[in-house]
């Protein structure tokens, strides 16, 4: 296990490293000037051209790479210009946001969908089904932005249940979840009920039943332990969009997440700050990669053999 979860990290540095090159080559082919959002609008040519050079802004492409690389080898992501704050200080105190959000999202998701899903799937013609995949549609083409906003006027302003934005509480995180997961929870929904339907038309379900077992004993020995994989794939690669996806829901709530802090930092040219986000949210998906296939290998053995 130890000789797989090395090889995939082994694997993930030409990824890292072909990110970052990539992203300094598009920040540094920028029209907005750094420099000039620094020292600001009112600000002489010769300000603006020793901030240039303070900033090392002025040293070929080749040269701050170079010298951004060897800071980031040493874990130092660089200063922030606007805020005046070492990026990794910036980061370390938006992840708790995030994962909170992140976390109560994927709860969203797997409550729901799932129990949905099974629902649907057990009930397959009647009208379960047919009102949970219609509750799914419209799960599925809601927008983030517009879910929220009405998640707002219903639960924040008609009915003053949850606050209307910010932090601090768990009531602040109840909307924002709500409004991160429940898109998720469409597809899930769609995910499951597919796959349980998969599994009850396995001969051993048919076997199950013969000798007596009941609806819930099925579901629960012999349906749901097989139908879970493709979940476990998807509940994964959420980790990462959580992580900088849901620029728009933390726009709509003021949740101060990292992916609210990267749109801040591309609007105001903070190169250091855009660096930093970029390659952290890299390095998320990229772990959140290894864990699924860390997780499905303990679950079925083969894909650990396979990657032999």
């Amino acid at each position: 296990m130890w000789a797989f979860i090395a090889r995939r990290l082994i694997q993930t540095i030409p990824v890292l490293f072909g990110i970052s090159i990539l992203t300094f080559i598009l920040i540094y082919y920028l029209p907005a000037d750094p420099a000039r959002m620094y020292a600001g609008p009112s600000a002489t040519v010769e300000t603006v051209d020793r901030i240039r050079h303070q900033l090392g802004l002025d040293q070929p492409i080749w040269v701050q790479y170079v010298r951004y690389l060897e800071r980031l080898l040493h874990g130092d992501l660089g200063f922030s210009y606007r805020k005046q704050v070492a990026v990794t200080e910036l980061i370390l105190s938006r992840i708790p946001y995030t994962l909170a959000l992140t976390a109560g999202g994927i709860l969203v998701e797997l409550v729901i969908g799932l129990s949905v899903g099974i629902v649907s799937a057990l009930g397959r013609g009647r009208w379960p089904d047919r009102l949970g995949m219609f509750v799914a549609l419209l799960g599925v083409s809601a927008p983030p932005f517009w879910l929220g906003l009405l998640l707002l006027y219903w639960f924040g302003f008609l009915w003053p249940i949850f606050p209307l934005g910010g932090t601090g509480t768990l009531a602040h995180l109840v909307l924002p979840a709500l409004t991160a997961g429940l898109g998720g929870a469409a597809w899930y929904a769609r995910m499951m009920r597919s796959s349980v339907l998969d599994v009850l038309s396995n001969d051993y379900v048919r076997t199950a039943r013969a000798k007596g077992l009941g609806q819930v004993g099925v579901t629960v020995r012999h349906v749901l332990p097989n139908a879970v994989n493709p979940i476990i794939t998807m509940a994964g690669m959420d980790i990462p969009w959580f992580i900088s996806g849901v620029v728009l829901v933390e726009r709509v709530f003021n949740w101060p997440g990292v992916g609210r802090m990267a749109v801040e930092a591309i609007e105001t040219v903070d190169i250091p700050l855009i660096l930093g986000t970029v390659i952290f949210t890299a390095c998320m998906v990229v772990l959140s990669g290894i864990l699924i296939d860390v997780v499905q290998s303990l679950v079925d053995p083969r894909i650990r053999h396979s990657h032999s």
